[in-house]
């Protein structure tokens, strides 16, 4: 059964004024023109009916469903929607098992709406491949988490994944304006005057969610009650009164990009450091020990002994937090960022690692040298333990002699940069080459 269409059938007066607005084609899709834009792929396909299997993926809001319910009205099939939260492996089965039917007795076609297919776990996702393999179902999903992290791999590798973009201020507006003016589906039958301001309000506050912004558009113009000539105004005010600031979303994709954000900002940003780190702290409820942990790791991967003292304020941060607690440990934290970010940068040590490992690998095992091998009990030079030269007793405290296994002879893995204090490392290194 086609519920866009039961949807639609029921009386329009019972339905809010976001599902009356829904988009009926693609003429009336608001944004997302990089996907079903003139000419593009997903629209081209969806105007000759021959959609195949495919993922939305994008934040709640920017048109994944209404773009599901404009496909339900090009088909020529059986379009069923279910939602991932209430439905079952029993409930796919049983489309399934009709789609087969329809399949075989009518040559007609079923396409599969699943909507928040992330929370559809594993076992359910399974109960979907074969008949998607088969061609039994066309298999749409929706989702506002990254499906790499929550769709399994076979069914992502046999649909074609369209990244939705969020939408913005201007496209609130545009759909609150396209209501406004609508005297069947929308507020066209009221005498309505709603204020510039109010719908900037409105469009900034809804963050690109034109549902939110409709609803709150709807709120406002039916409760407010009409001047003495019947005309509803909607002020600034009364539009503050009918949004409210929303709710961030913190789900575990939303944490890795903010961390990865926060990270990445260590690297040239101060400004942008220091906002990742508050917001995911003060607005999405993340743990600062979580930033705490990155920062010291990027202390080293991204400073390292360019500045030293980037570990010690990193470290010291942790300690303050750790007595302290949040938020008094919060300047603390914000200075062992700053520091971080604006001191001297350099991946050395990171790399140095990296060539030690893969030297470890190409190797498999080492054999110690003879002369720097365990010298501490008797008949150790009747071994052979011995040619060791004690570097305090040469100048510079330092002689030239082989520290790595013989196949690793003259192999270099970390390379001071002329960042900071690794430049005065590598004059150092430098100097002891031209030793050999």
């Amino acid at each position: 059964m086609d519920l866009f269409s039961y949807q639609q059938d029921n009386d329009p007066g019972m339905r809010l004024l976001a599902d009356r607005m829904r988009p009926a084609t693609l003429d009336e899709y608001i944004g997302q023109e990089q996907i079903v834009g003139p000419g593009k792929l997903l629209r081209r396909a969806i105007e000759a009916d021959q959609v195949s299997s495919i993922l939305l993926y994008g934040p709640p809001g920017c048109g994944k469903t209404t773009l599901a319910h404009i496909i339900s009205r090009h088909t020529q099939g059986e379009f069923v929607r279910l939602n991932a939260v209430d439905a079952s492996v029993k409930d796919v089965r049983e489309v399934i098992e009709k789609a087969q039917n329809d399949k075989a007795l009518y040559g007609t076609k079923t396409i599969l709406f699943l909507d928040e297919v992330h929370r559809f776990n594993s076992s359910r996702q399974d109960a979907l491949l074969p008949a998607v393999e088969k061609g039994t179902i066309i298999f749409i999903g929706a989702t506002t988490e990254n499906p790499f992290h929550y769709v399994n791999g076979a069914l992502m590798s046999r649909s074609t994944l369209f990244q939705l973009q969020p939408l913005t201020r201007e496209h609130s507006l545009m759909a609150m304006r396209r209501a406004l003016a609508d005297k069947e589906r929308g507020l066209g039958y009221i005498a309505l005057e709603v204020s510039e301001e109010a719908l900037d309000h409105i469009a900034g506050m809804a963050n690109g969610d034109i549902r939110r912004a409709l609803n709150a558009l709807e709120l406002a113009a039916l409760t407010t009650p009409p001047q003495e000539d019947g005309t509803v105004h909607v002020t600034l005010e009364v539009a503050e009164e009918s949004i409210r600031r929303p709710t961030v979303r913190a789900d575990e994709s939303t944490q890795y990009d903010v961390l990865s954000a926060f990270h990445k900002s260590i690297r040239g940003s101060s400004d942008a450091a220091l906002f990742w780190f508050l917001y995911a702290v003060e607005k999405l409820g993340m743990d600062p020990m979580v930033f705490l942990r990155r920062l010291i790791a990027a202390s080293s991967e991204d400073i390292g002994l360019a500045n030293p003292q980037a570990m010690v304020q990193a470290v010291s941060a942790l300690e303050a937090y750790r007595n302290n607690g949040w938020p008094e440990a919060k300047l603390n934290i914000a200075q062992a960022i700053l520091f971080a970010v604006e001191s001297p940068k350099s991946n050395a040590v990171y790399t140095a690692i990296s060539k030690a490992m893969n030297a470890m690998e190409w190797m498999k095992s080492a054999e110690v040298p003879l002369h720097l091998r365990d010298t501490h009990y008797k008949g150790a030079t009747k071994l052979g333990h011995e040619g060791y030269k004690y570097p305090h007793d040469y100048p510079g405290h330092y002689v030239q002699q082989e520290y790595l296994p013989p196949e690793l002879k003259d192999r270099v893995f970390y390379e001071a940069t002329e960042q900071g204090n690794e430049s005065k490392i590598r004059h150092n290194q430098e100097l002891r080459r031209r030793q050999k």
